[in-house]
Order: C-alpha cells, then structure tokens, then sequence
C-alpha cells in the first residue's frame, strides 16, 4: 500500500504512470462501480443546456483563470 510520503518522492512522470495504472484498473471493473445518482441527473441537465443552445464552454486558459492556476 502507498502512503503519501511515497508519492511525495515519486518523479512527475512516476505520478502519471501510477495514475494510468489506476485508471486502467477502474475500466478492467467498471462494472463494479456504480454513479451516484445525482450525477445521472446533473449530466442530463449539462446535455438539454447544450441542445438548447445554452451551454458555456470555456477554453482551456479560462478554466486556468477560473481555477486560479494562472502564472503572472
């Protein structure tokens, strides 16, 4: 089992790959994970708002600025 001080010391790279493994392993049991069902509804909500023509896409700089992750 990891604990943080391990990922602490592990590379950016290392962090990624771990990630992948552990996103692979989700989708290897996917069927074993079950949604909320509140995220159903709120992703059908975000759908009829784009159908309807009033959705809001940002780009990838606006989402930075909006999660203050912009560099000054």
């Amino acid at each position: 089992m990891f604990v943080e001080s391990d990922i602490e010391h592990m590379t950016v790279a290392e962090r990624f790959q771990a990630m992948e493994v552990i996103w692979d392993s989700f989708l290897k049991s996917a069927d074993d994970v079950s949604s909320r069902t509140w995220h159903g509804q709120v992703l059908s909500e975000r759908v009829a708002k784009v159908e309807a023509g009033q959705g809001k896409f940002l780009t990838l700089e606006e989402l930075k600025a909006r999660l203050g992750m912009t560099h000054s």
